[in-house]
């Protein structure tokens, strides 16, 4: 998984890559509960499934935007940088979990998520 993200990201380092996976996965986990969380963990090496696990998920709701907000300030980063290193750790989830388990992922979390999993967010019309 790695390697992926380091490969999307076109990081620098495997040590940023790192960074990057350890700040988003432990974001989503905060955000995933139920069968989603423990599929989600099932699909992803053991370390990264450890890192999602580790978390207690949170009871606030947070939108994408806002979920992207969240790891900027834990970090300091620029909104941009952790917009970038989300997009980056997600595609690499996309790659593990598989169509059917992000859709499933995405109707858990509130909107704004499937961008950041490079998936239209579709709205039904009024």
């Amino acid at each position: 998984m790695l390697e992926r993200v380091r490969y999307e990201g076109a990081y620098p380092t495997r040590e940023r890559a790192d960074e990057a996976v350890h700040l988003v996965l432990a974001g989503l986990g905060r955000r995933l509960t139920g069968d989603e969380r423990v599929d989600l963990a099932a699909c992803l090496p053991l370390e990264a499934a450890r890192v999602l696990t580790a978390q207690i998920p949170d009871t606030q709701s947070l939108t994408g935007w806002a979920f992207v907000k969240d790891l900027a300030t834990r970090t300091g980063a620029s909104l941009a940088t952790t917009r970038w290193d989300t997009g980056s750790v997600f595609a690499a989830v996309n790659a593990h979990a598989g169509p059917d388990l992000i859709t499933r992922i995405l109707g858990q979390l509130p909107t704004g998520y499937a961008l950041l999993f490079g998936r239209a967010e579709l709205h039904p019309a009024a």
